[in-house]
């Protein structure tokens, strides 16, 4: 897997586990949704360090907690 893909996939999980729509984080963070829609759709070859940080402001998580996660293992990610 891409580490754009797990990047995407960690997103849609959150926002299950928050119950909140791509479009409704998009507001809540202020990230603009055609930017959240890209990443969303894999098109965002590197991700800005800041949009993570925003995404993991809305959900009141610390960045840490956002990349503990099987999907972010280094063995999954693919160069």
């Amino acid at each position: 897997m891409l580490f754009k893909e797990a990047l995407s996939q960690r997103i849609f999980e959150l926002c299950n586990k928050y119950d909140y729509t791509p479009n409704r984080l998009a507001e809540l963070s202020a990230i603009a949704p055609s930017t959240l829609r890209a990443l969303l759709a894999n098109k965002v070859d590197n991700p800005s360090s800041y949009i993570v940080y925003k995404i993991c402001r809305t959900f009141k998580i610390t960045l840490s907690e956002f990349y503990n996660s099987k999907l972010f293992d280094t063995d999954k990610i693919e160069d």
